[in-house]
This record gives structure tokens, sequence and C-alpha cells, in this order.
């Protein structure tokens, strides 16, 4: 069989993991199950990414050394992983000296080649993105247009990478089936690039915590864009600039990412490669972000998900089926304990749980739990049935390999659907009274071989629960079960069962109390806070938060007007603008740049209602005119527009 090398991010050491790192390290963990369950060879990486001018300034006012504070936050993530009970291969640290020599090897081969250059970067710096921005893109502005906070001007030597040469062969790698998954953000990537690719800034010398220039190149004040560093981790795993010891499993088979690093994966990664002569990702699976009851998670507001503490509540498993259950992969989830629940009761204990005592509590009561029935007997009787399942089980492979794990799930569940219906349907314990035996026999074969096919696939999302339910028919989930009754689409022909607990007890009531210190309550069409204590900051492409007191004569000199959005898209080469049209009831709508990209997308905003400050100084924002403001309330990570509780004529006045 094959090798596969699966691999999450590696996580920036900032702060703790929350939902979104759970969720990534989840539907790599599943991916790594399937395939090990298929036969194949696995190398499954994680890790964390420990360098740049964000880290040196976090661990200097924890008062640590960079090292220190890396140290502590990488544990964090090592220990949930291993309480979540991940089957990572290796988790790789930045700061490893592997990885530094790997890397160092790696610069220094592009440089020979000619696609590394020294030259001179004059623009501004976003420490937060850890991003380069142009002066001319900013114009005169100095906020980042993607994050929104206060850039760095900076003047200074720099080596550049030749991103520019490889736009082409870029353009054609997006034209490979499946190279982006799924295909609504290879769309993203291919936007950006055939707008055009300037050559990027791959070195500092404004700060030190971070790898050092090769020292062939005698350039002691240089380290290198944490970026280019962070990147490289999924080479140096394997062995790179080492005894080159696992490359033998590259290419990756796939990149699980998030949508906000979606760029540095489908652009910098693959043209770094090129430039290395390294055959390019199989996939790079993007996904959505977690919200929490329709609201952007920030810890300002407490509504950051801690996924041990849900998962010490409910079960690792349980948590584990929802994430990859509740949402379409690439799009954004919304988690609430209510959900979770419906979840748990109706697909888990109602459905699958229920299902499984069903049939036990029937072999026992029919047959003494031992009866057999062969396969001829199951097609003729349940002809229709048969084929059904047979087409949903032979689409189940299709959809967790194109990482679709929401259809995957989605239709699995059909497979136990259709086994509770055959129950329903034919009432074995009538047929018993009715003394027909081998019907009834062949009727529970059938439903015990449906059960057992679809708790084999089950197993990469829940393997400990499908370990679990497979021994009551005194079965072992591995690959030889699953290429006998999935790849050959073998049946078992006899059975005895054997008792085992409920594997899913119904919850009626949310186990973990929800915050109350700082909940955002979100009606159709305003904010309110629970806690009027903390600060909200008003803000369209950056935020200020202002203590000065003014007066009211002071506030109306701002024009406030309620506005439709009668248009939306993105900007090219942003992953936080959007362009939007807005009518203020004007004779032509206000156009309008507005960093909200990360929090809505151009479709969510058709139609909506907002408040626009209409007598602010047009600016331009990446190049592009914009001729006012969306007002918003943002509180850390969090950001809501803010919007009339009612629908209002527009242009209607605000004060």
């Amino acid at each position: 069989m094959g090798k596969k090398f699966i691999t999450t991010p590696i996580y920036y050491v900032n702060d703790r993991p929350h939902i979104g790192h759970a969720y990534t390290t989840i539907i790599g963990d599943a991916l790594a199950h399937y395939f090990r369950l298929k036969g194949e060879e696995v190398f499954f990486l994680t890790g964390t990414d420990e360098h740049g001018q964000k880290i040196e300034q976090s661990a200097k006012k924890n008062n640590k050394s960079p090292k220190e504070y890396a140290d502590e936050v990488s544990a964090y993530f090592k220990d949930l992983w291993d309480f979540f009970g991940i089957q990572y291969n290796h988790f790789i640290r930045t700061t490893d000296e592997s990885h530094k020599k790997g890397v160092q090897e790696a610069f220094l081969k592009m440089f020979k080649k000619g696609d590394i250059y020294k030259g001179e970067y004059k623009g501004n710096y976003c420490v937060s993105c850890e991003t380069f921005i142009t002066s001319f893109t900013l114009g005169d502005d100095t906020h980042c247009p993607e994050c929104g906070r206060e850039t760095t001007l900076i003047k200074e030597e720099s080596y550049f990478f030749a991103l520019s040469k490889y736009q082409k062969r870029l353009l054609e790698w997006y034209q490979t089936s499946n190279c982006i998954l799924p295909a609504s953000k290879k769309n993203e990537a291919l936007r950006f690039v055939e707008a055009g690719l300037e050559d990027l800034s791959i070195t500092r010398i404004s700060f030190t915590w971070g790898i050092p220039l090769p020292d062939a190149l005698h350039e002691p004040k240089h380290i290198m864009y944490v970026w280019l560093d962070a990147l490289m981790n999924y080479l140096t795993a394997l062995g790179y600039g080492g005894n080159h010891e696992r490359m033998d499993f590259w290419p990756p088979t796939y990149h699980i990412v998030g949508k906000d690093i979606l760029r540095f994966h489908t652009i910098y990664w693959p043209a770094f490669l090129m430039s290395l002569d390294l055959p390019l990702p199989q996939h790079v699976a993007i996904h959505g972000w977690w919200t929490r009851n329709g609201v952007k998670m920030s810890k300002s507001l407490g509504n950051v998900i801690n996924p041990e503490e849900v998962s010490r509540a409910y079960g690792n498993e349980i948590f584990r089926y929802f994430v990859l259950r509740e949402v379409p992969f690439g799009q954004d989830g919304d988690f609430s304990q209510h959900a979770l629940i419906d979840r748990l009761n109706s697909d888990l204990a109602n459905t699958l749980g229920n299902l499984l005592n069903r049939v036990i509590a029937m072999a026992d009561k029919f047959f003494n739990s031992s009866f057999r029935s062969d396969k001829a007997m199951m097609q003729q009787l349940f002809s229709e049935q048969w084929k059904e399942a047979q087409n949903i089980l032979q689409s189940l492979p299709v959809l967790f390999e194109n990482v679709a794990l929401h259809r995957f799930l989605e239709e699995l569940w059909k497979i136990f659907n259709l086994a509770n219906t055959m129950i329903t349907q034919y009432e074995p314990w009538k047929k018993i009274k009715e003394g027909k035996q081998e019907e009834t026999k062949a009727l529970l074969m059938m439903i015990n071989n449906l059960l057992i096919k679809g708790l084999i696939m089950l197993y990469p999302v829940m393997p400990k629960t499908a370990t679990k339910a497979l021994r009551a028919f005194q079965l072992e989930c591995n690959s030889a079960i699953f290429q006998h009754f999935i790849i050959q689409q073998q049946w078992l022909e006899s059975i005895e069962l054997q008792k085992i607990d409920v594997l899913f007890p119904r919850i009626e009531e949310p186990l973990l109390e929800e915050s109350k210190g700082a909940e955002c309550l979100i009606s159709p069409g305003s904010i309110e806070h629970k806690d009027h204590k903390t600060n909200q900051e008003v803000t369209q492409a950056h935020y200020v938060q202002s203590k000065e007191v003014i007066e009211i004569g002071t506030f109306f000199q701002s024009d406030l007007r309620v506005g439709s959005i009668i248009h939306a898209e993105s900007v090219p080469k942003s992953n936080k603008l959007l362009l939007l049209q807005v009518d203020i009831g004007e004779k032509k709508p206000r156009q309008i740049v507005a960093g909200i990209a990360t929090f809505y997308t151009p479709q969510d905003l058709i139609g909506q209602q907002v408040c626009v400050v209409a007598n602010l100084k047009p600016a331009k924002l990446m190049g592009i005119q914009s001729e006012g403001m969306i007002l918003a309330a943002k509180e850390g990570d969090n950001l809501c527009l803010v919007k009339p509780s009612n629908i209002i004529a527009n242009g209607a006045k605000i004060g």
C-alpha cells in the first residue's frame, strides 16, 4: 500500500488552544485513522510555530525569554492533543535544531538558484499579521488593511524571494483537480494570483527572535521571515536538511488549514516548493471558522470555547462527531451546547445507539444471540435495500478522501436509518409469531451487516465508539476487516452477538454553564451586551478605543445614516477587505471598503441594513476609493455589524 502524509498547520504560540485548533487537528486525525484503516502507511504531523516579533513581544510582557514562553504555550497544545488521543507521528517545534538546520539549507538552495536576492524593503509591517505591506497600498493610512491594527514603518535591508517568477506555474497548478479543497477556496487563491504577484520580503533585521540566515551568507543581523520558517516545517519534519529519513512520504497528501492562512499555503508555499524543485501537495484542504451562538469568539467577550472543557463534559468521541458533522467543510460553523445535545440525542443515541440495542435484544430473544442466513436469501428478500446500501457504501470513500466529512457522515447515517426503517417496515417480532424464522434470520442478518459496515466506516471519526460497538459482533476494527467488508463488499452469513453497555446515554440539559460575564446577544438588527462595563470599539478598517470625553456637539458633527448593502465583493489581494455598494438614500450608492471579510462573506451582507458614517473624508484602501465607514462593534477578536433593530428607510439619520 502507499504512503500518506497528513499535516495540520503548526499553531502559533501566542495563546492557548481553542476549538478552531481542535477542529483542524481532529480533521487530520480522522484522515489519519481512515488511511491506516485502509492499510496505508501514514505520517501525521502537527506542532507549534514559535518565532516572530509577536512572540518576542509577548514573552517580554510576561517577563520570560522567548524560548521559555514558547515552551510553556507549546506544552498546552501537546497536552491537549494527548488528552484527545490524537495519534500524530511527530510534534514539531520551530525551535527544534533539526528544523533550524533544514530551513537554512532550503534558504541557501533558493539563494544559489537565484530566487532569493538582496534589496531594500520600504513600507509598513503589521506585527499582528506578521505581514509586509507596501506604502503605496496604504496610501496616507498607516493601519493594516487586513486586521486594522497600526503598522510600523520600516525601511531596512532585506532579502526577497522572487515570488513573481512563479505566477504562471501557480496558475497552472490551480488547474490540477482537487489541489485545493473545497473548490470555492481555490477561486480565492486564483483571483489573488491573477491580480499580479510582487516579490516577497523574507528577512528582518529589526528583531532577533527567529532563525538566522545560513553562515555561508555572512549576514548575522538578518533573521528569516516567520512564514518562510514556519512553512518549511512540513519538510524538516521528514528529515529535510538532515538524513532525509522520512522524505519518502513526500509530497503531502493533505495540508489541513484554516481559511485565514489560505494565501500562505496556496501561494507562498507552493512557490517555495517550486523553487526547491520539489513536488507540490496533492491537496490543501481549507476549513472555515467556528462561532458561538452566531458570534465570533474572543477572549474579551468571554465566549471562547475550551475544547477540553467541552470534551470532559460530553466525551471526546461525541465532540469529534459534532464538529465534523455539524458544518460543511470549508464553511463557518456555529457551536452551541444545544446543537451538540441535539446531535447526541438524535443521531447518536436514537439512530445508532438504539439500533444496536434493538438488534442485540432481538437476537437474544429470538435466537439465543446466535444464527445464520446466507447472502443469497438476503439479496432475494431485500433486493431494493441491498442495492441502496451498496450505493451508499460505495460513495463513502470518495467523500472522505475529498474531506467532505459533513457529507460523509450524512450519507453514512443513511445506512443506520435504512436499518432502523427495515425493523419498522418488516416487524421481525410478527414474523417470529407467524413462524417465519428463516425470513427473520435473513432480516436480522441484513440489518447486522448494515450495522457492521456502517461502524467500520464510522471508525475514523469515532474510533473508540466503533471499536466498542463492533465487539457486540465479536469483531475488531482493522485493515483486514475493512478490506473484507468495504473493499471486497463481503457480507457476514453467521453471527453470534454479545451484550455491551449503552453507547450514548441521552442528555436533556446542557452540562456546562454558559459564561455570564460577557456574553454577546445578537438580535436580528441590533447589538446588546450583558456586561455594560466592557468597552466596545466602533470600526471600519481599523479599531481605536477613545477614553476622551466629548461634547454632544462634537458627536453630532458625524453624519450617521442607515443604509442597505446592495452589492458586496472581495478585494483582490486582501483576505480581510470587502468592497461594498451601500444605498444611503442618495442618487447613487456609496462605495465603501470595509475590513470585515474575516467575519462576513459577501453573500452574508447583501440586503442587510447597516449604520454608515456618511461625512467621513474619502480615503483609499488597497488603491480603492472608500466613501464612508460601516460601523461595527469590536471586542477583542470579535466583530459584529451595528444595525437598526427594525427595518427603516435608507438615509434615515442616526442620533
